[in-house]
């Protein structure tokens, strides 16, 4: 019995679950340029979503491997340490509303 094909398919799906939570987290990049423009926000969150978009377009890679998957992880880490900014300033007040 020959698995090959079976292996192609999931090989295929897990591509395609992989371009699908890219395309998820870009609109969720593409959101949060609001945050950038805060003056609530520290520039230390803010210097380190810019970095982690550089490394993402960067053709260095800590892991290589064809679906990205360490790039869309320092990326979402990135995003959530810019929302836990935003939320912190927020709650002292030193953020604008949304």
């Amino acid at each position: 019995m020959d698995h090959v094909p079976w292996l192609l398919v999931a090989a295929a799906l897990l591509a395609l679950l992989a371009a699908v939570y890219a395309a998820v987290l870009l609109v969720r990049v593409f959101r949060a340029r609001r945050l950038l423009l805060d003056a609530g926000v520290p520039l230390q969150s803010k210097a380190l979503f810019w970095a982690a978009v550089v490394y993402t377009i960067s053709p260095v890679d800590l892991i290589p491997d064809p679906v990205y998957l360490d790039d869309i992880g320092v990326l979402l880490l990135a995003l959530r340490a810019l929302h836990s900014a935003a939320a912190s300033a927020d709650r002292t007040g030193r953020g604008t509303p949304p």
